[in-house]
């Protein structure tokens, strides 16, 4: 069953991402309006740099899609994120997003198993990089419009939005055909930081 995270873990950090600073990220996103919040650049122990890095892009993609009403059963309903395969990061999430809100509506960050993929939440961030898996997941995520990997062919297994490292740096991808298909609609000024913005086959 899916649970709603309070709580933080303590993993290694990974040496191949360290040169990747947070900071690094603030200026990336202050180019299209996309600051980071204060908490989210400090260092927290045991969480890998790159999770951290992750954790703030998905806080900030939330404030640039805009849903459905049809996504909300209520005008007071939660955002809601779900995290499959990536426990540290979805840790990470829940302290970035802990008291904050997005167009007036809390966060809410679920820890989800692949059993869970259908789940409805408005955000869901599939963790690892095996090509079948991820495609299968995206694949039974009928309940999420927002869909976001980090695996090497994510867009072409229909997730909306797709993490990469570029030159040591956490870059992302969009697929504009997969948002028109869940019915979002992703903020240029999001498209414009983005590394690859695709539209139809490619």
């Amino acid at each position: 069953m899916p649970r709603q995270l309070n709580r933080s873990t303590n993993r290694g950090l990974r040496r191949a991402f360290a040169v990747w600073t947070l900071a690094s990220l603030a200026v990336l996103c202050a180019g299209a309006g996309l600051a980071l919040p204060v908490r989210a650049q400090s260092a927290v122990a045991g969480v890998p740099l790159e999770r951290r890095v992750k954790a703030a892009f998905l806080y900030k993609f939330l404030g640039y899609t805009e849903f459905p009403a049809s996504a909300f059963a209520d005008p007071a309903a939660p955002l809601t994120i779900g995290v499959i395969g990536a426990d540290d990061l979805a840790v990470e999430l829940a302290r970035v997003v802990a008291g904050r809100t997005v167009n007036n509506r809390p966060i809410e960050v679920r820890e989800l198993r692949e059993s869970d993929a259908a789940a409805r939440v408005h955000l869901l961030f599939i963790g690892g990089n095996d090509p079948q898996r991820v495609a299968r997941i995206v694949h039974q995520a009928t309940g999420a419009k927002l869909v976001v990997t980090e695996c090497d062919n994510g867009l072409q297994a229909g997730s909306v939005i797709n993490f990469r490292i570029i030159d040591e740096r956490v870059r992302f991808d969009v697929s504009l055909d997969a948002a028109e298909r869940n019915g979002i609609k992703l903020s240029s000024r999001l498209l414009t930081v983005a590394n690859r913005v695709q539209k139809g086959a490619q």
